[in-house]
């Protein structure tokens, strides 16, 4: 006669995985079937309650500036909607690679985002000898933004009008200030030549401020540069604006044509305001990241802010951001090979 098998008591059950389990051993058999699914622990974590906390906001430009003051108004909308801080973490250097290169390899939880213009990813390319990060290393969660450049003069040049302006510059060479060696204002700078077959002289300053302070003085004719940084002196009649660059005109300067309505549409410049993740950042995150700044964006009263910036909200994702950075990485990079830029 065989012998009676014993029954398992209840602590033997939950050791051989019987219907007794305990809790927190179900939790890591979930957790590795998440892991052999290809989502990690951390991934099944961060999709199933994000944000679970504070989220960082890194700019990688200098506080006080544009990006800065956007990053704290999305973030004061954001913390509101999704019940988390939103910390705006300023990392300037290196026209923007220095921060964007602490985003690259940050963890992909959707808890550090980049907040950049995309200079960084269209521009930068072409101008150092080495990248720290790789092009695939981010993507685009979101395009905020557009400004143009305002075509600014000193009052010692006798053209009132940019038809003027280019008919004196095929004439004689015109000098332009700019933020620096392959700052947006040379690039525009370039890009005016190219497109209308002015003679140019550039002349780099360290900064948009001292650009515009050698536009005042006369030491050179012309800047395209930021409108918010040329405002009070245009506001004070001590410099003119002939045009903006931007595809609509200037939220600060209404009453000035942008280059597209003086047929010169060939010479539309736009600085993007975006914000880049890393590349392996879950679905489910971005699309929580994405939602939120969609309704942040629709906001009256932040886009009243971004006026205040010189900033047309564009809200743009997926394949329309990824083309437009593609296309002004390209173009971008022609200028700066046809003019042998360098960086300084």
């Amino acid at each position: 006669m065989n012998a009676a098998i014993p029954k398992k008591t209840p602590r033997q059950q939950q050791k051989t995985g019987a219907p007794g389990m305990p809790r927190r051993l179900a939790l890591a058999a979930a957790a590795c079937t998440a892991f052999c699914l290809g989502l990690g622990p951390a991934s099944a974590l961060a999709e199933a309650a994000y944000p679970a906390k504070p989220v960082k906001f890194v700019t990688n430009f200098p506080a006080g500036g544009p990006l800065d003051i956007l990053g704290r108004a999305l973030g004061d909308v954001l913390q509101k909607e999704l019940k988390q801080p939103f910390v705006v973490d300023n990392r300037p250097g290196a026209g923007g690679n220095i921060g964007a290169d602490l985003v690259a390899k940050s963890p992909a939880d959707g808890y550090t985002v980049l907040l950049g213009i995309d200079s960084t990813f269209t521009i930068n390319p072409h101008l150092y000898a080495a990248m720290p990060f790789a092009p695939g290393d981010l993507k685009p969660l979101m395009i905020f933004s557009s400004s143009g450049l305002s075509f600014g003069v000193s009052q010692g040049v006798k053209a009132k009008t940019l038809p003027e302006f280019v008919a004196q510059a095929k004439a004689e060479p015109a000098t332009f200030s700019s933020a620096g060696n392959g700052s947006p204002g040379h690039i525009a700078a370039e890009i005016f030549a190219g497109a209308t077959g002015a003679k140019i002289t550039h002349v780099p300053y360290k900064g948009n401020a001292p650009a515009v302070l050698a536009l005042m003085g006369g030491e050179v004719q012309a800047g395209i540069l930021a409108t918010p940084g040329l405002l009070p002196q245009l506001q004070a009649g001590k410099l003119r604006a002939l045009a903006v660059t931007g595809r609509q005109r200037s939220p600060l300067l209404p009453e000035v044509p942008t280059v597209g309505e003086l047929g010169l549409k060939d010479m539309e410049f736009e600085v993007l305001y975006l914000a880049m993740v890393p590349a392996a950042t879950p679905e489910p995150v971005l699309q929580t990241l994405r939602q939120s700044l969609a309704k942040a964006l629709a906001l009256p009263e932040l886009r009243s802010r971004l006026a205040t910036l010189d900033m047309v909200p564009l809200a743009e994702t997926g394949a329309a951001a990824a083309d437009r950075l593609a296309a002004n990485r390209a173009r971008y990079g022609r200028i700066v090979k046809a003019t042998g830029m360098k960086v300084d």
